[in-house]
């Protein structure tokens, strides 16, 4: 991926691994929670290893991407690798292999983004240490705000994960009780959010600068809305209580 995101994980435990641009590879043990910065120009993998799915939540800013709104990926094998594009007399030069060799790890991933590995493939155990500065677990972090019977905010900013000043977003996880409210706030240096909803259900409303309703809905695990700039935003969830993530372009 070579827009700065934000990763956030839904369900399941699985690894990542993250090459940061000049930097080393880190293998990193991802479980429900977890908060990741990736910069401009990381490269990542990603391994689910359980019987269970690993569903991972990707946000950020793809203004800049190769085509506007979408994010821009580049796969290094399969299908539509970059290096299928050259030929194997470069590949085996920049690779320093053979040319059979070339040929096996270009064309054995049949697959296109996603692939089902054999058994007996073994990839990289994670390393403790690997996970500092890099993901920040919002499910065990100290809360920010707790109300009783009301809910309960982690916020994700500089001071808890310094590279998101590097990508340029924050986040937060909202976990509202049964019948709570979200009472109506905006962000006050501009910034807009993509909001997720992890669970639950509810009410939302947006209002716009003007003062006229822009959006008055429902929202259920699995929605997603945004909040354009000085837009001012509102939600009450359902008795069953909701939760959700939002990424905010600001670190602050």
């Amino acid at each position: 991926d070579c827009l700065a995101a934000g990763v956030f994980s839904i369900a399941g435990n699985g690894v990542a691994g993250v090459v940061l641009p000049e930097k080393d590879e880190k293998v990193i043990g991802i479980r429900k929670g977890d908060a990741i910065a990736l910069p401009f120009g990381a490269v990542t993998w990603w391994y689910n290893k359980e019987d269970t799915e690993l569903i991972v939540l990707f946000l950020g800013d793809t203004s800049k991407g190769h085509k506007a709104g979408s994010f821009t990926d580049f796969y290094l094998t399969g299908t539509n690798g970059i290096f299928t594009g050259f030929s194997t007399e470069f590949v085996s030069r920049a690779w320093d292999v053979d040319e059979s060799t070339v040929k096996a790890l270009v064309g054995s991933q049949s697959g296109k983004g996603i692939v089902k590995l054999d058994g007996s493939i073994k990839l990289p155990e994670p390393k403790k240490e690997d996970r500092d500065r890099l993901v920040y677990n919002c499910e065990e972090a100290p809360l920010d705000v707790d109300i009783k019977n009301g809910g309960r905010v982690v916020v994700l900013n500089t001071k808890n994960l310094p590279l998101v000043a590097e990508i340029g977003l924050g986040a937060d996880l909202v976990k509202l009780d049964g019948g709570a409210m979200c009472s109506p706030g905006f962000s006050c240096d501009s910034a807009l959010q993509v909001t997720y909803i992890v669970s639950g259900s509810g009410r939302v409303q947006v209002v716009g600068v003007d003062g006229k309703r822009v959006l008055e809905t429902t929202v259920k695990a699995g929605q997603l809305f945004i909040v354009p700039r000085f837009f001012v935003v509102s939600k009450i969830c359902d008795p069953d209580g909701m939760s959700w993530f939002s990424i905010i372009t600001t670190p602050e």
